[in-house]
């Protein structure tokens, strides 16, 4: 591997483009430590401590939203929004793209029509940086996390300032937008993805001393509730998840095809036997995203009530619930069922079967045992629906798996999230797309890959 290691950074084409994405990369960290110069760092980080004391409720959900989007929304900097805006604004247009014609028709044109759709996604991600800034801007004027007092200097506090953060913090989701654009076309893997991973993987240090601490302090002892036992079978289950997560993320279904036989000239080209492969996990990550957003809501609501109403019957019971710490026995429930709900929404908009039986109708492609159009159509509506099913199941399990250890070993909500859920699945997918980027480059000059044996 130190070899494989060593021959890509030898080569200068390859070279340059990895010095230039992890450059990149640390311009986009750096932007996390400039904050807005009229906002209460102080007060800001004593309403964060306060909101993750807190066991439920806006707290746990401003956590989880900043862990997946690799924001910093609390803290009020430059790039506090990161890149989530453009990621919203991407999949309303990819939604848009399966009911609204005329995007549908410009999905259908090729290059041109992508191109001109980034660009109205561009559009769209300023319109919804410059929303999300103000009302953000607003909330931390009225302060948050149980503070009384607001996390904006009283002398800025008015609406001059707050545009000027606005514009500034729309600013610098628009550069990190040109940022991604530029590991694009001049660096290495996917640039947006490699944001949100630089995001999500700045925050493993401070879980990790999170779990650590115990240690540090010399309360580790054999029986305690912090033992050297428990992080050896965290430690344990990291790896085991992670091996796991990278083999259903490349599991893939295999249908066999054969291309029709056909003469030209003296020649008969064809007739060669492929395969179609179908991704086990057609939809990827958006099924916890979307199912984990809609449970914020009851969440957050319910928590926020029996906050300001603690003594009304019942409303404790409902509040607990929906807690996210893995003690409500509902919102884990509902977790479930709207992660396989999402799953099947999103590989129906993503697959189409219709489409593709008259692509290899077109093609002269078939699937032995079934007539090319409707037939084949419905075959692979039928294969899809059962993969759909076992990859829904590995994406709850997943989801659910930080969950259950956040409530089973007294674990901080944000620090068991890197044992299962968004993050994990994020960071595993990117990581594997790099590794592929990178092997294509070695295959081109003949070596071999990093995951290649030599033999």
């Amino acid at each position: 591997m130190l070899n494989k290691l060593f021959i890509v950074f030898k080569i200068p084409e390859l070279r340059q483009k990895i010095i230039l994405t992890f450059i990149l990369l640390a311009v986009y960290r750096m932007g996390f430590f400039i904050s807005l110069p009229f906002i209460n760092q102080e007060a800001v980080l004593a309403g964060v401590n306060n909101m993750k004391s807190q066991s439920g409720g806006i707290g746990q959900a401003l956590q989880m939203v900043s862990l997946i989007s690799g924001a910093d929304i609390m803290k009020g900097t430059i790039f506090g929004l990161g890149i989530m805006p453009y990621i919203s604004a991407s999949i309303i247009f990819q939604l848009l793209g399966s009911v609204y014609p005329p995007l549908e028709r410009l999905q259908k044109e090729g290059e041109s029509g992508r191109r001109k759709i980034n660009e109205y996604t561009r559009y769209a991600t300023i319109v919804i940086c410059l929303i999300q800034s103000y009302f953000m801007l607003l909330s931390l004027k009225g302060g948050m996390g149980g503070m009384t007092q607001g996390f904006i200097y009283e002398e800025y506090s008015t609406f001059f300032w707050i545009m000027i953060g606005t514009i500034s913090m729309t600013v610098g989701t628009t550069f990190l937008m040109w940022v991604g654009e530029q590991i694009d076309a001049y660096g290495i893997g996917n640039g947006i993805s490699l944001l949100i991973m630089a995001g999500i993987l700045a925050r493993m240090p401070s879980a990790g001393f999170t779990l650590l601490e115990p240690a540090f302090k010399g309360n580790m002892a054999l029986g305690s509730e912090n033992g050297i036992e428990r992080l050896l079978v965290l430690a344990v289950l990291f790896v085991a998840i992670i091996y796991w997560v990278v083999l259903i993320t490349k599991g893939e279904r295999r249908i066999p095809m054969q291309s029709a036989k056909h003469v030209r000239g003296r020649r008969v080209m064809g007739g060669q036997r492929q395969h179609l492969p179908l991704r086990v996990n057609q939809a990827g990550v958006m099924p916890i995203i979307f199912a984990g957003s809609l449970l914020m809501f009851p969440t957050i609501v319910f928590g926020q009530l029996y906050t300001a109403f603690p003594n009304v019957p019942g409303l404790g019971t409902v509040a607990g619930a929906f807690d996210m710490n893995g003690k409500g026995f509902v919102y884990n429930v509902c977790y479930i069922a709207l992660i396989y709900f999402f799953c099947y929404f999103w590989t129906a908009i993503t697959f189409n079967p219709k489409d593709m039986a008259e692509n290899l109708k077109d093609y002269g492609s078939f699937i032995p045992g079934y007539r090319p159009g409707p037939r084949t159509a419905s075959y692979l509506e039928s294969v899809m629906v059962r993969i759909t099913y076992v990859g829904a199941a590995f994406l709850a399990l997943v989801a659910v798996v930080p969950v259950l250890i956040s409530g089973g070993m007294n674990i901080p909500f944000t620090t068991s999230q890197f044992f299962g859920g968004t993050g994990l699945l994020i960071v595993v997918s990117v990581a594997l797309d790099l590794v592929q980027k990178i092997d294509s480059h070695l295959t081109m000059r003949n070596y071999s890959g990093l995951l290649e044996s030599d033999n």
